[in-house]
């Protein structure tokens, strides 16, 4: 029952990516402002995703998060606000630190190894303590937790005593004297708060990492966490660390790919580091000793140029060209693009069906759920897994298709839901109902699309100069999205391509005209 992602899977109390103390940034301490330790625990917080496993919409922050599912059961992240009640407002300390050390709650149960102490127990006793001042610092939130909803015999809490015995050691990171300063902080990142085996890391039936194959890849909750070892061919050894600061700092790496998934949840947290921090994760997983995610005995036979290879012409070359290069910063390659050759089908299926938002200087993907069938979409996947030197297992089937459509239900797919508007300035301008965006958009038609999208977006710059063109892309897009779905004129098949041509034509005039 380990954690998988940041926000959909075996969480109850983590906050991860901390920093050794020497290490913090040096947060102001002007008249007016949060103390030291607020500030820095707000970072740590913040780096550490915390707010997503813990808060669900509608309700405040920190307050308690959605259902995760998890192979025996459901689980509420809990409150982790200071209510004195509901939240942890009477926890200690000490209380605090021996439930993210040594997985144990206030009154001395187990917590759910969904909590990854497996990880948390590396972190320092003063990380935790500003953690907490951080959490303690908010307003508190009188909103009691929801039930857990699992099965025999993992509602027990008494069972994880086994567990723990088999699967946990305590005790908190212990630097490599042979190794760099900078070494050793990326070390901590990783290896602590930061718990990236929780997910890169293939797990057995008891949900534990299989320590053999750290890092080699593992599945998340219906996507799949590539090898982010430094194999060449099915981990990250063709990256540079560069190539990995700018993944995690802008969600995009150059000639690499882009952040999907919960790993573009993650990025959201790693954006906020340190450049110091970044480059000293980056160069510590460089480090990682290249491990195997499959052997050539488990991959199936070349696949043919048959439907797939079709249907990749028809639907996919146009973008990511017939060669599988992709459009250099425009359009992320799948030739050696480490998402379409890992172990698992599911991010190329998932990215089928529910497209990819703008990220960085890349265009938006559109989602074929309502223009492919699941057959076609597992023989196109298969198919780039196999093609351009990509030698991943043509593993995808229509039932795993069918199994992911209703678990990737995204606004580029166009099926039957939009995005909901950021509430950043940019969010706020784009979605204010009477507003000229709202207006302008309400009046496009096939004759005056494109200036008018021009016209918009110069409103937008005018009003948000510091908004970046992938943001904009987006929120016109989730604006212009309730019209598409309006229009009663247009087959569902039509909707995506109608919205897909939106969000491409903005696109093209931030980057060519703007």
């Amino acid at each position: 029952m380990r954690r998988a992602t940041r926000r959909q899977l075996y969480m109850l109390l983590a906050c991860s990516a901390s920093i050794p103390a020497a290490a913090a940034p040096q947060p102001s301490t002007q008249a007016g402002q949060t103390s030291p330790i607020v500030a820095r625990g707000k970072y740590l917080t913040i780096a550490g995703d915390c707010l997503g496993c813990h808060s669900r919409a509608g309700q405040p922050a920190f307050a308690g998060g959605d259902y995760i599912v998890t192979p025996f059961g459901s689980i509420a992240p809990p409150n982790i606000t200071p209510d004195a009640q509901y939240g942890i407002g009477t926890w200690s300390g000490d209380d605090f630190y021996r439930a993210l050390h040594a997985g144990l709650r206030k009154d001395g149960s187990y917590i759910y190894p969904g909590m990854p102490y497996q990880w948390l127990t590396r972190v320092t006793k003063d990380d935790v303590a500003a953690i907490k001042a951080y959490l303690f610092s908010l307003p508190p939130a009188h909103i009691a937790d929801r039930p857990n909803h699992l099965v025999f015999p993992f509602n027990v809490r008494e069972g994880i005593g086994g567990w723990d015995a088999l699967y946990f050691k305590e005790g908190t990171f212990k630097e490599d004297a042979s190794k760099s300063p900078e070494w050793n902080r990326g070390a901590y990142l990783v290896e602590g708060l930061g718990h990236c085996g929780a997910c890169h890391t293939p797990k057995n039936a008891a949900m534990a990492p299989i320590e053999s194959e750290r890092y080699a890849g593992g599945q998340i909750n219906n996507w799949y966490a590539p090898n982010i070892t430094s194999d060449t061919k099915q981990g990250i050894g063709g990256w540079t660390q560069a190539d990995l600061v700018a993944y995690f700092k802008n969600g995009a790496a150059p000639e690499k790919g882009v952040t999907i998934g919960p790993m573009k949840e993650v990025h959201v947290s790693l954006s906020k580091l340190t450049d110091s921090d970044l480059n000293d994760i980056a160069l510590y997983v460089k480090s990682i000793p290249a491990k195997t995610s499959y052997t050539k005995a488990t991959l199936q036979s070349q696949v043919a140029y048959n439907s797939g290879g079709s249907l990749y012409d028809t639907n996919c070359s146009s973008c990511h060209q017939p060669d599988g290069h992709g459009l250099s910063g425009a359009v992320p390659p799948l030739a050696g693009n480490g998402a379409v050759t890992a172990k698992g089908p599911q991010n190329v299926i998932r990215a089928v069906l529910g497209g990819l938002p703008a990220q960085d200087t890349y265009a938006a993907m559109p989602g074929f759920a309502g223009i492919l069938n699941s057959q076609q979409i597992a023989d196109v996947t298969n198919y780039v897994r196999q093609t351009w030197g990509n030698r991943a297992p043509a593993n995808a089937t229509a039932g795993m298709v069918n199994d992911l459509r209703p678990k990737t239900d995204t606004m580029m797919a166009a099926t039957h839901w939009c995005g909901q508007p950021g509430d950043s300035k940019l969010g706020q301008f784009v979605s204010e109902q009477g507003g000229s965006v709202q207006s302008e958009l309400a009046q496009i038609n096939d004759d005056n699309e494109l200036p008018t999208i021009d016209k918009v977006i110069g409103d937008v710059r005018r009003q948000v100069p510091h908004a970046r063109s992938a943001d904009i892309v987006n929120e016109l897009t989730t604006a212009y999205c309730p019209l598409v779905f309006r229009n009663t004129s247009l087959p569902k098949g039509e909707k995506a391509t109608k919205l897909d041509q939106f969000a491409s034509l903005v696109y093209t005039q931030l980057h060519v005209t703007h």
